[in-house]
């Protein structure tokens, strides 16, 4: 019986909780050893994390390649939110315009590699990820291992729709990635990135025109 003072929880709140104790089990239980990665697409999971643990690491690989508005948002972000930004780049001696020939080997070197030695140490990864994504996404668990890096996966915002992540950012007042409203509701590297219409696959600008769905990130 709901009193009626007492507003019933919404399906955001919901979700909501559900990404908060996911952060907290998973500091709870690894420490140090959890590397949260955020791509600064949106705010969304940097203003979770940050509002749930306050002054967590936010690890960002930084391609190389990346929109110079999304190294501006994520210098914007880290200084409005409580967390620590930490960058890894790719090694040094990489081939610079591979990306023209070759998409998957750019981003093997530019993304996964980079991946691979910040998780290094780490015993958990928490990520951004959602079952909205795309259909490859769409079973994605809250948590799960990770057998090709042997590793906790934690992505808290599993459950979470566009309407979600669009009420939550409204409610919290989240500044905006200068990217979103020029068409880009899905933000990599600029190489590879282009501007979809309205009613187009969000995620349908990431290799345009080409078959590459994934980055190999999160390939399990």
């Amino acid at each position: 019986m709901w009193l009626v003072s007492t507003p019933r929880p919404t399906e955001t709140d919901d979700v909501v909780h559900d990404a908060r104790r996911a952060l907290e089990w998973a500091a709870e239980a690894h420490g140090d050893g959890m590397c949260l990665t955020a791509s600064f697409g949106d705010a969304t999971l940097v203003h979770v994390a940050a509002s749930t643990l306050p002054g967590i690491e936010v690890t960002l690989l930084d391609t190389g390649y990346l929109f110079a508005e999304t190294e501006w948002f994520a210098d914007t972000v880290a200084d409005r939110y409580d967390i620590t930004l930490r960058i890894v780049r790719p090694a040094a001696d990489l081939e610079r315009d591979v990306w023209q020939t070759d998409q998957s080997a750019c981003c093997a070197a530019r993304k996964v590699e980079p991946l691979n030695r910040a998780l290094a140490d780490r015993s958990a990864w928490v990520t951004g990820l959602r079952r909205s994504d795309s259909a490859g996404r769409a079973s994605t668990p809250l948590v799960h291992t990770d057998l090709m890096r042997s590793i906790v996966k934690v992505n808290p915002l599993a459950a979470w729709t566009d309407d979600t992540v669009a009420a939550y950012a409204a409610l919290h007042e989240f500044p905006e990635h200068p990217l979103a409203d020029r068409g880009y509701p899905s933000i990599g590297c600029w190489p590879c990135t282009r501007p979809v219409a309205d009613d187009a696959d969000p995620r349908s600008g990431r290799w345009a025109d080409t078959d590459k769905t994934e980055c190999g990130l999160h390939v399990s």
